[in-house]
């Protein structure tokens, strides 16, 4: 365990000094309260920062005590229902001439990378397929399992949301290899990030790329994807802390609306984002979020982990402010962050779940590679378009 976190340790340092990435300036944008000529800022408090000295706590009091325990068993694993996957699309385009769609469905891949078929698409949620989060292939937090799915064993994919630029959440070979795979298969895939990751995909060589500030929309055939508010931070090396946004993903598919929060500590920001939407999710237009999906893991020790990344009371939280019709904790079980074993969260998530009064169906978990079919939205919400994909101001749906 030790040896683990002398790799991770190492990993981080080259990270911090900035070996992999260089600093650049936030994106000339029109003055925001969230954004300035100093980088980026959340809405409810100065910074998530606990500082240098903090975090050298942290990582020698891990050391001392030997953190995190190893989990009483391995993350569960599910082969993944590859003809189910494959034929969704074929499935949507045949039934759109009755009527009868297919369900929309969910499935986890690892981490908080997520396939979401609704509407016809197939998005990907912070695809991450690399064995290491990690500026580098040999130190590093390591995959405690494959992902669920093979990126090579995926259908086509029609839109990648990215929620920041923390390595576990962007991986370089992950896009590099899901944008050459599009050209190969010649199904063009959108990139969706936050502002100021548009260049730095760009020079990776994927095209495609388009970059929203919050609130700020696309529309992807008849689905609206907006980029929404969510407390946290962001960092590739030491130069560029902060230098690029991060947030939240809130999508509209006729037949699905639901969200992807990315990392975030707990913040006012999720009652904003039921009220900014409540218009469109009236109880006479099928009510709240279909589905969110929700980080659920690395929270501990509170005392550094708290304003950054939620645990299992505060995801449920989220999920009551958002008044989401139910949702899939992700962000656990993959790597090994910080310091709760790799199956606490859902241990942690069931607990948080009883106390709140939810059933199980409200917030649950999913194996590595399983799939979860989703009730159809009754009635559409949102306006579709059919248009090519658009870049939309700050508008209220």
């Amino acid at each position: 365990m030790k040896a683990a976190w002398l790799r991770c340790a190492v990993a981080g340092l080259v990270a911090v000094l900035g070996l992999q990435a260089c600093a650049q300036n936030p994106p000339e944008q029109a003055a925001a309260p969230h954004h300035d000529d100093k980088g980026f800022h959340n809405l409810y408090v100065d910074s998530v920062s606990q500082g240098f000295g903090a975090f050298l706590r942290w990582r020698w009091n891990a050391w001392r005590e030997d953190l995190p325990p190893p989990p009483r068993a391995p993350t569960p694993v599910q082969a993944p229902d590859l003809p189910l996957l494959h034929g969704y699309a074929a499935a949507y385009r045949q039934a759109s001439h009755s009527g009868a769609h297919p369900q929309p469905t969910v499935t986890w891949i690892g981490h908080a990378s997520a396939l979401v078929q609704a509407g016809g698409l197939q998005v990907l949620t912070d695809p991450v397929f690399s064995e290491r989060a990690s500026p580098v292939s040999w130190a590093g937090p390591r995959r405690a399992q494959p992902p669920g799915v093979a990126l090579d064993a995926l259908a086509p994919i029609d839109v990648v949301l990215v929620s920041h630029n923390h390595y576990d959440h962007l991986d370089r070979d992950s896009l590099v290899g899901l944008y050459q795979r599009s050209r190969q298969l010649g199904h063009p895939t959108a990139f969706l990030v936050p502002l100021g990751l548009k260049a730095l995909l760009e020079g990776w060589g994927i095209a495609g790329v388009q970059e929203l500030d919050w609130w700020q929309e696309v529309h992807v055939g008849n689905t609206r994807f907006q980029l929404t508010p969510v407390q946290h931070w962001s960092a590739r090396s030491l130069l560029d802390r902060n230098q690029t946004l991060w947030g939240g993903w809130a999508v509209f598919a006729p037949d699905l609306h639901w969200f992807f929060a990315g990392d975030t500590g707990y913040s006012p920001d999720f009652a904003d984002i039921r009220a900014r939407f409540a218009s469109a999710q009236t109880p006479e237009l099928g009510g709240g979020f279909d589905l969110a999906l929700l980080p659920i893991g690395a929270y501990e020790p509170r005392w550094f982990m708290q304003p950054q990344h939620v645990n299992p009371v505060e995801a449920v939280r989220i999920h009551q402010d958002l008044g989401a019709q139910r949702s899939l904790g992700v962000h656990w079980g993959t790597f090994e962050l910080t310091d709760e074993p790799l199956d606490q969260p859902p241990r942690d998530l069931q607990v948080a779940r009883d106390a709140a009064g939810l059933v199980p169906d409200a917030f649950f978990v999913l194996a590595l590679g399983e799939t979860r079919a989703l009730p159809a939205r009754k009635a559409a919400g949102v306006q579709t378009s059919s248009a090519p994909t658009t870049l939309a101001g700050s508008v209220r749906p």
